[in-house]
């Protein structure tokens, strides 16, 4: 159970990282152009860079407080956290009509539980 929970773990770090180094980095407009982008014309660009950057900490918060053996209990915290995040993505994405997008969303939010469940519960970090 422990290996499939790092195994999701870094999976979701992966993805998070990327999707919020693109929110942080990428101009808004040409977010909106790629597949599955349009969202990003609804919110200002303020508020994209600023989901990036939590998408990009949450993806720290769900490796480095194991790794560096320091307030493990973050590492569930920050799956609490994305899921949230997450949540709200497939909220927006089935509002806008993009089911297939609403259900990738769902997908992640799925991977997020799990880790949360198993980190909080039967492979606890912290004892």
């Amino acid at each position: 159970m422990n290996i499939t929970l790092w195994t999701v773990t870094w999976l979701l770090t992966a993805v998070f990282l990327i999707a919020g180094g693109n929110k942080l980095f990428i101009p808004r407009e040409k977010l909106a152009r790629a597949p599955g982008g349009g969202w990003a014309l609804d919110f200002s660009a303020g508020f994209i860079k600023q989901l990036g950057a939590v998408e990009v900490l949450g993806a720290a918060g769900l490796v480095l407080p194991a790794l560096l053996a320091r307030a493990q209990l973050l590492v569930p915290l920050a799956a609490v956290g994305l899921g949230l995040v997450m949540g709200g993505a497939a909220v927006v994405e089935y509002r806008r009509r993009e089911p297939g997008h609403a259900l990738l969303n769902l997908f992640y939010l799925a991977l997020i539980v799990f880790v949360a469940v198993g980190r909080f519960g039967p492979e606890s970090l912290t004892g």
